[in-house]
């Protein structure tokens, strides 16, 4: 599964439009979750509709939109690429969901997570890494929901596996103060 990730990966990031969008402030390339995956990663994440939900790189925006329609959650997604904010206000205003989603252009590494009671994200491990910090600094309590990586150094609460396909999709579930 990792081998897969990786090769898409590297795909994507060798072609110029990824080359193009490559900053220090961009954890990695715009993969969308398949939305079979991002309702096992709010369910797994267990999702109320007293959650504030952050979603970092939210890319379309189908996480924060699950989480508010499904789930009556508030949510804001972090996004860096331009085309990719205005894409998700545009699905956010046709949906009518403006009161509950607010998607924030910019990078991941600066954004302010503290109203975060839930942060999902589907980062590499190294990208991860860089994110430690700022997850670390959130109240405890607060669930960290990863696609596909781990946060090396943490222990999960909680592993999900999901299949899509021929695919097997790996969730790991975190709780701030009980990461060790």
């Amino acid at each position: 599964m990792r081998v897969l990730i990786a090769a898409s990966l590297f795909a994507i990031l060798a072609t110029p439009v990824a080359a193009q969008q490559f900053s220090p402030e961009n954890l990695g390339p715009q993969i969308p979750t398949p939305q079979i995956v991002v309702d096992k990663m709010l369910e797994a994440g267990h999702v109320t509709a007293d959650d504030v939900v952050y979603d970092l790189g939210s890319g379309d925006g189908r996480i924060v939109i699950t989480a508010a329609q499904k789930y009556g959650a508030r949510a804001v997604g972090i996004e860096l690429l331009p085309d990719l904010c205005r894409k998700a206000r545009e699905r956010v205003r046709e949906l009518g969901l403006g009161d509950r989603v607010s998607i924030i252009e910019g990078s991941a590494l600066h954004a302010d997570l503290s109203p975060a009671t839930l942060v999902t994200m589907f980062f590499m491990t190294t990208s991860n890494e860089r994110l430690r910090p700022a997850l670390e600094k959130l109240k405890p309590g607060t669930r960290v929901v990863s696609n596909a990586f781990p946060i090396r150094g943490w222990k999960a609460s909680e592993v999900v596996h999901v299949k899509e396909g021929k695919m097997e999709h790996t969730i790991y579930v975190y709780r701030i103060g009980e990461t060790r």
